[in-house]
Order: structure tokens, then C-alpha cells, then sequence
């Protein structure tokens, strides 16, 4: 069985034939010296009575049906089972391609459109590169049969927008390539679920900011590839900045987001901009919550009552506002200011404790040293006399007379 999966299925249908017409009872089972090659040899078998000979014939047909079939053209591998339909000028997926598939290359063909039933059945695929082809738009469950994908190869094709739940099948995710192609932007919740996801390129396309919330769910990633991209380093790149910072500091590989505008940053790394540049988004959002405070929107329910009708002669009362208050959003500090603080802290307590040491130093040293001054001062006072000491000799000496 392993052999048929290389073998086409012209070859083995021949050698069935050939068992049927005139090398099914008694016969060797082999085709003959004309007829086309094939792997698919029978045993020797006993002689068989004419109606066996046509039982034989039905099981050989049949079994030569059910073995899985190589697709025209393609190479296949047994061992790894692997199909290779790289280079052909293809411009649809072979619809033969064996169940039992793991790696399935088509890159450097002509694909430009593929219907969502394309790799239905193909549970068993690991690897799918579909790089260097003229795909624009993927189905959203084109994957949805391959839940054991550990790759997906997108690399150079002419891809512009994603959905949202192209990926939700593949949880087991780990190398995904989108480089070198024409996204401008990612779908929120793309990469939810895709906690095995290890590296992801999304070079040479025409991203100009990311959001942050995108990429938060990839917990495991380990190399992200963003660089030749039309980068606007403004408040809407400041939070997927803060996200990079984060990133970097656990230990992920990045490459350089280098951006292109403003001017004043054109060519600068983005995380090598400090985040004071970026103050000013603070004041901006500020200011629109304010201003928006002072605007009515619409009532914070769903469904409002309506509003009771007044009583004939009373006061008709105020009706309370229905404006949301707007809440702040979340701020995360910058990992690289929240290092400063920390080391500057430290600097500043050290310096702090050294001085109060050296103070209480100085104060023990000054106090022996008076503590030894006044002890030679009370042994030098006899030897130079006591005024009053001598005052009290002469009243005893008086008192005595």
C-alpha cells in the first residue's frame, strides 16, 4: 500500500486489466514486456476455475480503487508522506490528494482563487506552503478541516484582506507566514486561540499600525517579523509600542519597525523612540473626553422608558440626562520608565543609607572623643588647684580653733 501511494493510478488500473485478461488464473500476475510499467505485482496463485477468475478480477479492481492515488504530475513521498505540486502552473488544487497527506507544497504555481472546500478532508496535514502564487482573498473556512496545521506558508501572493476566522481551526499553529503581500491591516481576534503560535512574519506589506489587543493572546511567540513596512509612528502605533517593550523584555526576537512618518522619525526604530514624544496623545485624549462629555450621545440602556406625561397644571420637571460618562482608558506604563524608576529609586535610597551611616559614624567617633576629653580634664583639675576645695580646708581649720 505504501508503494501505490507513488504510483499513478493509470499504472495500477493496467496491471488490473492485464490480471483480468490474461494473467489472473494460473498466470504470473505480471503485466507484459508492452505494457505500461507499474509497482503493483501479484503473488503466483493455484489454478482457478473459470467463475474464481472473475471473482479475482471484481477484488483486484476494486482494491486498485481504494489504494490512495498520487496526483498527476505531483512527486509523492511514502515515508514522510509528502506531495509536492511545486512549479507545475497549477491554477487549482488537485482534487486527488491522498487523506493521509502531512506536508502539501504548491508554491510557484498560478493559484488565484480557492473554493472553501479546497483541502476539505485533509485532517491529517501538518504543512501547507502556498508561497509565489496570485491569491487575493481566502475563504474564511478554508482551513477549517486542517486542525492538526503546525505551518502555513502565505508568502508572496497578493493577499489585501484577512478574516477573521481563518485561523480559528488551527490551534496547533506554531510558523505562519504572511510576508510580501498587500495587508494593510489585521482583524481584531485573528490570532485568538493560537497559543502555540511560535514565529510570525508580516514583512513587506502595507501595514501602517497594529493594534495591540491582536497580538496579546500570542503568549508563546518567540520571533515576529515587522520590518519593511510604511510604519506612521503616532498615537495609534503608542500602545502596540508598549506591547513591543513587553515583548522584548521576556525575551522575543524582533526585527526593526523603522518608521516613515512623521518626518522627524522618518528611518528611526520605534522602539527607540522615547515615549515623552508621545505626551501629547495623552493631552488629545483628554481633551476628546472632555469634549465628549460635553456632547449628549445616546442613552447608556438599550431601551429607555418613555418619558411620563405631565399632569394637567403642575411643573413639568427636568428630565435627567442620558449621557454616558466616558471612561478612561487603560494607560499601561512603559517597562523601560518603570526600570528607570526603579534603578534611580535604588540610587537615590543607597546614597541615602550611606549618608546615614557615615552620620552615625561621625556622631559615635565625636562622642568618644569628648567622652576622652572630659576624663583628662577631671585628672589634670587637682594638679592645678581647687578654689573651693581649699575654701572648704580653712572653714574646718576655723571651726577646729
Amino acid at each position: 500500500a505504501d508503494e501505490s501511494y507513488y504510483s499513478p493510478a493509470g499504472g495500477r488500473q493496467s496491471a488490473a486489466i492485464h490480471l483480468c485478461a490474461g494473467g489472473g488464473a494460473g498466470g504470473s500476475g505480471r503485466p507484459s514486456s508492452g505494457s505500461h510499467p507499474t509497482r503493483l505485482q501479484l503473488p503466483r496463485a493455484w489454478p482457478l476455475p473459470p467463475w474464481g477468475h472473475g471473482i479475482t478480477c471484481w477484488v483486484a479492481l476494486y482494491a486498485v480503487e481504494a489504494l490512495p492515488t498520487c496526483p498527476f504530475s505531483c512527486k509523492c513521498d511514502s515515508r514522510s508522506l509528502e506531495v509536492d505540486c511545486s512549479g507545475l502552473g497549477l491554477t487549482t488544487v488537485p482534487p486527488d490528494v491522498p487523506a493521509a497527506t502531512r506536508t502539501l507544497l504548491l508554491l510557484n504555481n498560478k493559484l488565484s482563487a480557492l473554493p472553501s472546500w479546497a483541502f476539505a478532508n485533509l485532517s491529517s496535514l501538518q504543512r501547507l506552503d502556498l508561497s509565489n502564487n496570485f491569491l487575493d482573498q481566502l475563504p474564511h473556512s478554508i482551513f477549517g478541516d486542517l486542525t492538526n496545521l503546525t505551518e502555513l506558508q502565505l508568502r508572496n501572493n497578493s493577499i489585501r484582506t484577512l478574516d477573521r476566522d481563518l485561523l480559528r481551526h488551527a490551534p496547533l499553529l506554531r510558523h505562519l507566514d504572511l510576508s510580501i503581500n498587500g495587508l494593510a491591516q489585521l482583524p481584531p481576534g485573528l490570532f485568538d486561540g493560537l497559543l502555540a503560535l511560535r514565529s510570525l512574519s508580516l514583512r513587506s506589506n502595507r501595514l501602517q499600525n497594529l493594534d495591540r489587543l491582536t497580538f496579546e493572546p500570542l503568549a508563546n511567540l518567540q520571533l515576529l517579523q515587522v520590518g519593511d513596512n510604511p510604519w506612521e509612528c503616532d498615537c495609534n502605533l503608542r500602545e502596540f509600542k508598549h506591547w513591543m517593550e513587553w515583548f522584548s523584555y521576556r525575551g522575543g526576537r524582533l526585527d526593526q519597525l523603522a518608521c516613515t512618518l512623521p518626518k522627524e522619525l522618518r528611518g528611526k526604530d520605534m522602539r527607540m523612540v522615547p515615549m515623552e514624544m508621545f505626551n501629547y496623545c495623552s493631552q488629545l485624549e483628554d481633551e476628546n473626553s472632555s469634549a465628549g462629555l460635553d456632547i449628549p450621545g445616546p442613552p447608556c440602556t438599550k431601551a429607555s422608558p418613555e418619558p411620563a406625561k405631565p399632569k394637567p397644571g403642575a411643573e413639568p420637571e427636568p428630565e435627567p440626562s442620558t449621557a454616558c460618562p466616558q471612561k478612561q482608558r487603560h494607560r499601561p506604563a512603559s517597562v523601560r520608565r518603570a526600570m528607570g524608576t526603579v534603578i534611580i529609586a535604588g540610587v537615590v535610597c543607597g546614597i541615602v543609607c550611606i549618608m546615614m551611616v557615615v552620620a552615625a559614624a561621625y556622631g559615635c567617633i565625636y562622642a568618644s572623643l569628648m567622652a576622652k576629653y572630659h576624663r583628662e580634664l577631671k585628672k589634670r583639675q587637682p594638679l592645678m588647684g581647687d578654689p573651693e576645695g581649699e575654701h572648704e580646708d580653712q572653714k574646718q581649720i576655723s571651726s577646729v580653733a
